[in-house]
């Protein structure tokens, strides 16, 4: 009988790392067997691989969020590539697009997304992906690049069902977040039900969106159990048997 495992969490946020302790055995009492800690700039990066090795059931993923891609330079990039050679780095991320809020340029976000692709590729890691209102440029753009053998991870899953499909069919696998448990949230929902179980993996992206019934606090690795809750009731399953399928996935998919 597996654990949970939180596919997308944030251990290096400074709103974490001020309550780390509490955070660890939280997590270790709800039952969590793995987490992926996700950097999303050099610092958090190096972060993530150093508490990977702090804690034997956390590993680490390195790489430049689209928002901070403005200060990406080509000695960052070659910092992720050692940092990559760890053999607790798992993946390389998040990274992406993020066209709602266009914290970087676009241009600047397109450019360091293909080269940390690249870079992916070269390593042979999988990519975590951070889509947000790009969802068809996102997805032209890892076709141009042939990132999908290598494996590619849509971390916090907002697309349509339709896309859905599409990603399933191109290899992908889909993260879902807390976000499920929202009442209104009926777009997930129907993604949940429509992608196969072997694609889906669980996570909190914590210390943000967090579930009901703690929406609107901080959110922590623990409270993934509320959204592999959510998903078994969509899928009218025993919650174990998510729990067991998801935690396969993500093993499976990270090389664990």
């Amino acid at each position: 009988m597996a654990g949970l495992f939180d596919s997308h969490t944030h251990l290096n946020n400074p709103d974490l790392m001020e309550d780390i302790d509490g955070v660890v055995e939280r997590l270790l009492e709800a039952g969590v067997e793995y987490v992926m800690n996700v950097g999303y700039d050099l610092e958090s990066s190096l972060k993530a691989v150093e508490q990977a090795h702090t804690y034997e059931w956390c590993y680490a993923a390195v790489g430049c969020h689209p928002h901070d891609t403005k200060g990406m330079d080509e000695e960052t990039l070659e910092k992720f590539r050692e940092l990559a050679a760890d053999p607790k780095v798992k993946a390389i991320g998040e990274i992406g697009l993020d066209f709602y809020y266009d914290n970087s340029p676009r241009d600047v976000q397109r450019e360091w997304f293909r080269r940390q692709i690249r870079l992916a590729k070269e390593v042979g890691l999988p990519i975590i992906i951070h889509d947000r209102d790009a969802h068809e440029e996102c997805m032209q753009i890892m076709k141009e690049e042939d990132a999908f053998p290598n494996g590619v991870l849509m971390h916090c899953y907002s697309g349509s069902a339709e896309m859905a499909k599409e990603y399933v069919k191109l290899g992908a696998m889909l993260s879902i977040p807390g976000t499920i448990t929202f009442k209104n949230n009926k777009k997930q929902k129907e993604v949940v039900k429509t992608v196969p179980l072997e694609c889906l993996m669980v996570e909190t992206d914590a210390p943000y969106l967090t579930p009901v019934p703690f929406r609107g606090r901080r959110n922590e690795p623990a409270y993934v159990k509320y959204t592999a809750q959510m998903v078994a009731e969509v899928l009218q399953m025993d919650r174990q048997a998510v729990i067991d399928a998801t935690n396969e996935n993500a093993r499976r998919y990270f090389g664990i």
